[in-house]
């Protein structure tokens, strides 16, 4: 199966803290494997039947080991999303608001209706309702990818295509909200044409000054 950004993990201190970064070493391999059992854990199961237990077997590592990183099931996810929070996909430079909006919009569609990723970030945000790391962990997830396709808002501003004073964050989070909704609410169906047509809407709107301040 190929190995995607969202997904990938990086390396940590021997007994450190989630996230802190450390290349290599056994360490960082035992983690890969937890992480990754646990990815597979949660798209098979769901977040209400993780079992620290169960990802130490799938993982093929001691059980304590797991139980003193992590602690909990939600602990191990808030450690899984604050390593995807530090692997944003770069964003499309196409000098049109129009293109880069649509492929904003197309790539959250891809991530949500993948086979593997769809039912992972159900999971997980399902995690953040009730841990307040795993919550933390998630915001800052969204963070990072609202900034980095920021940019071609501000570009957009910058070329005359959108008022000046647009909100770059707003009009992301404007084309990504109708999509998250249909895979969390409504489940509706996802594709090319809607995320083109959430792309269009929130073009329409920032054009018409609705982000401006």
């Amino acid at each position: 199966m190929e190995r995607r950004p969202e997904l990938e993990t990086v390396m940590d201190a021997v007994d450190g803290e989630p996230g802190t970064v450390r290349p290599g070493g056994r360490t960082a391999r035992v983690r890969e494997s937890v992480l990754r059992a646990a990815g597979d854990a949660l798209v098979e199961q769901g977040f209400d039947r993780l079992d620290l237990a169960d990802i130490a077997r799938r993982a093929g590592v001691g059980k304590t080991t797991v139980y003193r990183r992590w602690s909990t099931p939600a602990g191990l996810v808030a450690d899984l999303l604050t390593d995807c929070s530090a692997m944003s996909v770069p964003r499309t430079d196409s000098d049109s608001l129009d293109e880069d909006l649509r492929a904003n919009a197309r790539l959250v569609v891809r991530t949500l209706t993948d086979a593997r990723q769809g039912p992972l970030f159900a999971a997980v945000v399902a995690a953040a309702t009730c841990d307040a790391r795993a919550a933390e962990a998630l915001h800052r997830f969204y963070a990072v990818r609202i900034e980095e396709w920021a940019g071609c808002v501000d570009a957009a501003v910058g070329r005359g295509e959108l008022p000046v004073g647009t909100d770059a964050r707003e009009v992301i989070r404007a084309v990504s909200a109708p999509l998250y909704y249909r895979l969390l609410a409504s489940g509706d169906p996802l594709d090319e044409t809607v995320a083109d047509r959430a792309a269009e809407a929130a073009a329409v709107a920032a054009r018409a000054g609705v982000y401006v301040g």
